[in-house]
């Protein structure tokens, strides 16, 4: 008995690293040099800046990319919206502010909205990695337009999952809040049974392929792991996927990527 307990504790600690691909919200516990993040985070806001981006999608990587599954780039994604800054000093200037959807700390199961600066945004990141995608002008200005009312935070479920299924309502991560909003926008609805009949219609998700032994011990390690929002297949929504559905239906004006070395188109 004592043997399976520790093959079983054993394959749910294996299980963690692999099972965070998309939305997994993870804490902004610093890993990297803050100046070499705020160097980074400032580049990506000036890149912004000058393509005239109002709002933004972007995305960082939050976790060691040789632990990640096939076909996933990113861990966090979240809007970076042009914004009014006022300091502690009252004194006002213009920058990006990022609409993040983020676990509690304490509970792993929940999320809250949480608004954090550029440099906050990237404080947890593994490497210094953004995919970002800049919606059509006229789809930025319906986000903003949700964004600003109450149905951005409507569209907010608190039960959180790192592989939530887009497709229905019972658990949500970051990139699914993201993708809800951008329903909201597109059809000018705040409707939960809407939004997710037009997801369930025109947006192709993300297969996450892992064991069924991984897939059966996970919610054991960790309840935010859980896959009872799934049939046989797993499906999430990420950046990638994201991403593709943006350009299929000619959404995005621009896709692209920023390291330090450069920028990338995808």
């Amino acid at each position: 008995m004592k043997r399976l307990t520790a093959l079983i504790f054993a394959a749910m600690v294996a299980l963690l690293p692999t099972m965070a691909p998309a939305g997994s919200s993870e804490a902004t516990e610093a890993i990297l040099p803050a100046d070499q993040v705020a160097t980074f985070s400032n580049r990506v806001q000036k890149d912004l800046a000058a393509r005239g981006a109002h709002v933004a999608i972007v995305a960082r990587m939050g976790r060691d990319p040789s632990t990640l599954p096939d076909g996933i780039d990113y861990t966090h994604v979240a809007y970076w919206v042009y914004s009014e800054i006022t300091d502690q000093t009252g004194a006002k200037s213009y920058g990006y502010r990022a609409y993040n959807l983020y676990q509690i700390g304490d509970d792993l199961t929940t999320s809250q909205l949480v608004q954090d600066t550029p440099a906050d945004f990237f404080a947890g990141a593994q490497k210094l990695d953004a995919g970002i995608i800049i919606p059509d002008p006229r789809l930025q200005q319906k986000l903003l337009n949700v964004i600003a009312s109450p149905t951005y935070s409507a569209l907010h479920n608190a039960n959180y999952s790192v592989l939530a299924n887009p497709a229905n309502e019972r658990f949500q991560n970051c990139t699914e809040h993201t993708l809800d909003v951008m329903m909201a926008a597109l059809y000018g609805t705040s409707d939960h049974a809407r939004i997710k009949a037009n997801i369930g219609a025109h947006f192709d998700p993300q297969e996450i392929r892992i064991s069924g032994m991984k897939r059966a011990f996970a919610p054991l390690a960790s309840g935010a792991l859980t896959t009872t929002d799934h049939g046989a297949k797993i499906h999430t929504a990420t950046f990638g996927s994201i991403s593709r559905f943006m350009k299929e239906f000619d959404l995005a004006e621009k896709v692209y990527r920023i390291t330090p070395e450069a920028n990338y188109r995808f």
